[in-house]
């Protein structure tokens, strides 16, 4: 069975680094499939789930991002994501209150760059309600 190296990168951390079967990706245009010796492929990439499957697992690596680019060559990967966090450390409640807290500094931002850095807080809030309510649906 072909494989793919896959690194997934935040600016605060290595996030994930091994060999996948399988990556879905929420790309700019949609989500994207990508399997080893794909077509090489620079894209951005929105907030959503990051999915991978690793050889020999049936359970699915996720990875919310909010953002950031994605280049595939035919042996790999590599994400490089504005901010990426792992499935495992999704906190539902947390997530909440980060959506809420963004969306009202929004409301009361002054300039520019006060509502940029909570555009980027409200991006990472909804990537990881994305990937929690991925989690919810697949264990249904």
């Amino acid at each position: 069975m072909a494989l793919m190296q896959v690194e997934v990168v935040s600016s605060e951390a290595l996030i994930y680094s091994g060999e996948a079967e399988f990556l879905v990706a929420p790309a700019a245009e949609g989500e994207v499939g990508i399997y080893p010796r794909h077509v090489p492929l620079l894209t951005r990439i929105k907030p959503g789930v990051l999915r991978l499957t690793a050889p020999g697992s049936k359970e699915e690596v996720l990875v919310a991002v909010s953002g950031g680019m994605m280049e595939v060559q035919p042996t790999l990967v590599t994400v490089l994501a504005d901010t990426a966090i792992r499935g495992a450390d999704l906190d539902e409640a947390r997530a909440n209150e980060a959506k809420r807290v963004a969306e009202e500094a929004i409301r009361k931002s002054g300039d520019d760059r006060d509502t940029a850095k909570a555009q980027a807080a409200l991006a990472v809030a909804i990537a990881e309600l994305k990937a929690l309510d991925y989690l919810k649906r697949r264990t249904r």
